[in-house]
């Protein structure tokens, strides 16, 4: 499944280079890693739950996720010190490849009265930000295994370096935005 790597190695690039007048090669947007994030939050009590997270996060991303763990207390949100409050999977390489792919062409065609994504998930330096609002969307899971579903963070990370190359990038890699 190497779909995506390809277009951006034989299509995106030179596309990108020609685009933006770019002399260098090495100057040419590209993705450098996607972060998915889930937060466990109201469920801190919960053990089952947050194995329910990081099993169907493995299952969506083919990578085990690392759990993060709150580095002081705060008793406003009832959050202790050492305490599991996320869990945390980072995509480099092929993974990250085929997981954009599949997102692209099978995941976001799935939600719910989807008509493309917001362009206003940009931070302002290229890098894109996206919330998924329940884990059902992605074909791995099934509907009769859920116990709990959940919402978690696509980050994915670019050199792009502003919004308008890292749309463009995006974009040209066929993430649907919203006009």
């Amino acid at each position: 499944m190497q779909r995506l790597k390809e277009k951006y190695h034989k299509e995106v690039r030179p596309a990108l280079k020609k685009k933006f007048a770019l002399e260098n090669s090495m100057a040419v947007p590209k993705v450098l890693k996607v972060v998915i994030n889930a937060g466990v939050g109201k469920t801190l009590k919960d053990p089952k739950y947050l194995d329910a997270i990081i099993a169907d996060l493995k299952t969506i991303t083919g990578q085990q996720p690392v759990k993060t763990i709150a580095r002081k207390s705060i008793a406003g949100f009832k959050i202790r010190e050492g305490q599991v409050i996320g869990v945390t999977v980072t995509l480099r390489g092929q993974r990250m490849y085929d997981f954009l792919d599949k997102l692209v062409n099978i995941t976001l065609p799935r939600v719910r009265d989807f008509r493309g994504i917001s362009a206003k998930g940009f931070d302002g330096r290229g890098n894109y930000n996206l919330g998924i609002k329940e884990q059902l969307v992605f074909p791995e899971i099934s509907e009769e295994s859920i116990e709990h579903t959940f919402g978690f963070e696509i980050s994915v990370a670019t050199n792009a370096g502003n919004n308008e190359r890292g749309k463009e990038l995006l974009k040209s890699l066929g993430f649907p935005f919203a006009d």
